[in-house]
């Protein structure tokens, strides 16, 4: 019997396989196209992903060197080549998008993050952005800090498609569609054409667990009989309700009067992205972030490991909106048990953003190292 594959049965399901990684060594060996045809459809990155590629690859080394040598600033040429490599896997990506009709097929670049607190700054670059890349099958990645929310909305009414990144709570989710829908209209009263405009909202989930789990293993040694079964009950579920519950939003938000005035006019819904989905616990079976979240009109971005595993031994069914009123329970308790859940997703954001910001310093202190060809 032939066994099947299960990234197309994710697509057969509705939810699409984007990669989460791009660099100039996979698009020049070919490997970005043969994970295209291999049913990848779109491609994310960041801050610290585009570092560690700077840093594991020589493939940037002479191009940089050069524009060293000509005087040019190492940001400047850092966001050179970022765009340069967006645009050549948006390239790669186009025949998706055309097929699709815009479904699918999209690559993001991320605003600094170092301007993640300033709501005109993140609009002006995010506009640059976009116009730099001059690919309809780009999306500009904005946090959904509370600065970002502005941006979000500005440039979705200006008609760029926006990837909103570091969402981890269910409540800053519902200030994010809030912005999407926002933007929509603002851009419909212009006179702009709806289905041009795309947006996708990243929710951050294995990093959920990771915090909540570090809460319940410090409890689980300060506690003994009965609590302490129920505790270890709790380790690794916190981020999979959370995201079931805000999937649960998607589906409320995406209804009722004011989502159908934009779905006629063209509006696509702006689709649940789930992002950092490889398994940080090796207690925990390294596909369960994608298997556990799949559903129609979804993403899951996968690191290359994560796409790998999940298309040797994944399982596939429809899992994101099975028992969802057990992931309230487990939110619940969790709760009942003094975790913090809002307060741990607002340290999430905080360190995301500290974190991108730091890899994108770093990416520029190191180009400011390479040195010249003789």
């Amino acid at each position: 019997m032939e066994k099947t594959n299960p990234i197309a049965e994710l697509k057969r399901l509705g939810q699409s396989v984007w990669l989460d990684q791009i660099d100039r060594a996979m698009i020049r060996a070919g490997e970005l196209a043969r994970y295209r045809d291999a049913g990848v459809s779109g491609v994310t990155a960041n801050p610290t992903i585009f570092a560690k590629a700077l840093e594991s690859s020589d493939v940037y080394a002479d191009d940089v060197a050069l524009r060293l040598d000509r005087g040019q600033k190492a940001e400047s040429i850092l966001w050179d080549l970022l765009i340069e490599d967006v645009q050549a896997a948006a390239d790669i990506f186009r025949p998706i998008f055309d097929r699709e009709h815009g479904g699918d097929g999209f690559v993001s670049i991320e605003v600094s993050p170092e301007i993640a607190g300033d709501t005109d700054r993140t609009i002006e670059a995010a506009r640059e952005l976009a116009r730099r890349c001059g690919r309809r099958n780009v999306m500009v990645k904005i946090p959904a800090t509370p600065e970002g929310l502005p941006a979000i909305q500005a440039m979705i009414g200006e008609g760029v498609n926006i990837n909103v990144t570091l969402i981890f709570g269910i409540e800053r989710y519902v200030k994010v569609v809030e912005a999407f829908l926002g933007g929509l209209e603002d851009f419909w009263k212009k006179g702009g054409d709806l289905s041009r405009v795309h947006s996708v909202a990243s929710f951050f989930v294995s990093r959920v667990d990771t915090k909540v789990d570090e809460q319940l293993t410090r409890k689980m040694a300060q506690v003994d009989g009965p609590r302490r079964p129920d505790l270890d009950a709790l380790l690794g579920r916190a981020a999979i309700a959370n995201s079931k519950l805000a999937y649960e939003m998607f589906t409320q938000l995406h209804s009722g009067p004011r989502w159908d005035s934009l779905r006629e006019a063209g509006a696509s819904v702006q689709r649940c992205l789930w992002a950092s989905t490889s398994t940080k616990n090796p207690r925990y079976r390294d596909t369960m972030y994608v298997e556990e979240l799949i559903g129609p009109a979804t993403i899951n971005t996968m690191p290359l490991a994560t796409f790998q595993a999940f298309r040797d031994h994944g399982r596939v069914a429809l899992t994101l909106q099975q028992d969802v009123d057990g992931a309230r329970r487990v939110l619940d308790q969790l709760a009942m048990n003094g975790i913090d859940l809002a307060a741990i997703t607002q340290e999430l954001e905080d360190e995301g953003v500290e974190t991108f910001a730091r890899s994108f310093r770093e990416s520029i202190e190191h180009l400011a190292k390479v040195k010249t060809p003789r």
